[in-house]
């Protein structure tokens, strides 16, 4: 980034939601953001690329949990867009904090430097109307004004907030002074925002210098300012990735932008929206902004449907059919099907919920689990005995480990490995296999150019992913 360039547009990728009302999709060690849900590219990246054409915009600086540090790192990489750290955050504290911690980071480059506030998981359908809105709040927010964006509404929506203006747009856009934010109606109160003109969908997106962002915080939530200070002075900064303080990051109070300062600022300004816009919190508004056929489904995957209507159908890993199926949403992936009611689509949260409390595993991980080195799959599994396919990306390598518990046989498939196992250092190409004992110290790595493709045997009294004393990890874990 280039520190001297005053005003240049940052924008902060709030990458930590969990988004369990989208499963069996999206999962908590796999999370929406990270989905290709609504187009190509994962939410993550559609939301960097739709800002990318906005005059002077710069590297992001994404705020995440430690779980996800890989995939936001591979997923920006991957659009040249991996220049700034990666903000870890020890635990949710809602957006204040998140943003906070940007704005610090931001201000120990240049405290002049505006940050455009964008939610990982939104869909945006023209996203020109949005880099519009940008330029335009770009000037109040130079001059020291909180700016956020609101969608002209073409319904009166009851799972949103609203923004009130203290003036209707008269066709020019401008931005309006904020006279309040009101939280999620009632259908009666939604209908009369709706129809008044004064009132706008809150879409959660900000543009705001980083000196007035933190200004504003530590005047009406000095506690959040005050700990988030601490614990990104006494930060730990590692490869890509920033690790604020734990301890001191425990201490700050969890609350929204909106509660802790918009609600209280007298500098709040909001540029309207006329765009399509979602924050896609359920699979009936997922639905409802992706493109269906003539039937009004929309189909995703291999899905044979006859006779159904306005459904949302998705196979991940298998055939799915369908028949005489209407407002329904069914969800197929390697490990659950999900059959359910577009109007029961807010429910999803309590079935993850139950699945928590039950002890499964599926509302945390899919089938596939991404680590930094690539992915594996879990094939078959019994008592004493799991087989997996492992990914191993080209120069990628794993942990230099060993297991208590558990000895494990790997067949190439694939590619080339190179192996280590108790200080003695080969290769294996295609159809080679080696066998590792329990207690044998370990690593594969990947030399090549293509991925390495392998199937790893495992057998013996435990066979969870705990049993791993690492001795050396290029990733940074314990």
């Amino acid at each position: 980034m280039n520190t001297k360039e005053v005003h240049s547009i940052v924008p902060v990728l709030l990458s930590g939601g969990s988004g369990t009302r989208l499963w069996p999709l999206s999962r908590s060690q796999f999370p929406k953001q990270f989905l290709p849900l609504a187009g190509e590219r994962t939410m993550l990246q559609e939301t960097m690329e739709r800002v990318a054409g906005v005059a002077g915009i710069s590297a992001p600086i994404p705020v995440c949990n430690e779980a996800h540090r890989f995939l936001v790192a591979d997923q920006l990489r991957e659009m040249g867009w991996g220049d700034n750290p990666i903000l870890l955050e020890p635990e949710g504290k809602n957006t204040a904090p998140a943003i906070a911690l940007a704005a610090l980071e931001a201000e120990r480059l240049d405290s002049s430097i505006l940050l455009l506030v964008l939610p990982a998981d939104h869909v945006v359908d023209e996203p020109e109307f949005l880099q519009e809105a940008i330029t335009v709040g770009r000037e109040p927010a130079e001059q020291g004004s909180l700016v956020t964006f609101g969608i002209v509404p073409n319904a009166p929506e009851t799972g949103f907030g609203y923004i009130r203006t203290q003036e209707s747009p008269e066709g020019q856009l401008e931005p309006l002074a904020v006279a309040e934010f009101v939280e999620k109606p009632d259908r009666g109160r939604a209908e009369t925002f709706v129809e008044s003109g004064d009132y706008f969908w809150n879409s959660g997106m900000f543009l705001f210098r980083a000196d007035t962002y933190l200004s504003e915080l530590g005047r009406h939530a000095p506690e959040i300012l005050g700990a988030c200070r601490q614990a990104f002075e006494s930060a730990e900064r590692d490869m890509d990735f920033v690790r604020v303080n734990a301890e001191a990051f425990a201490k700050s109070p969890e609350d929204s932008i909106d509660y802790a300062v918009m609600e209280k600022t007298e500098t709040a300004y909001m540029v309207p929206i006329q765009s399509g816009w979602s924050d896609v919190g359920s699979w009936s508004a997922l639905f409802e902004v992706t493109p269906k056929d003539e039937n009004g489904n929309v189909v995703r995957g291999d899905v044979i449907s006859r006779g159904d209507s306005n459904c949302y159908l998705r196979a991940e890993s298998r055939l799915l059919v369908t028949s005489g199926l209407e407002d329904h949403v069914v969800v197929e992936t390697a490990d659950s099907v999900l059959v359910a009611h577009k109007n029961q689509a807010q429910g999803i949260k309590g079935l993850v919920n139950q699945l928590k409390s039950e002890g499964r595993d599926e509302h945390q991980v899919h089938r596939r689990v991404y680590r930094p080195w690539g992915a594996y799959e879990q094939i078959a599994l019994s008592k004493r005995s799991q087989v997996k396919r492992l990914f191993i990306k080209p120069g990628a390598c794993l942990s230099l480990q060993m297991h208590h518990h558990r000895a494990e046989h790997w067949v190439v498939v694939q590619g080339t490995a190179q192996v280590t196992r108790d200080g003695e250092i080969f290769l294996l190409t295609e159809d080679q296999s080696t066998y590792l004992p329990v207690g044998c110290y370990h690593r594969i790595e990947n030399p090549g150019v293509i991925p390495l493709e392998l199937i790893e045997v495992q057998t013996g009294g435990y066979l969870g992913e705990d049993d791993i004393v690492r001795f050396e990890d290029s990733y940074g874990r314990g």
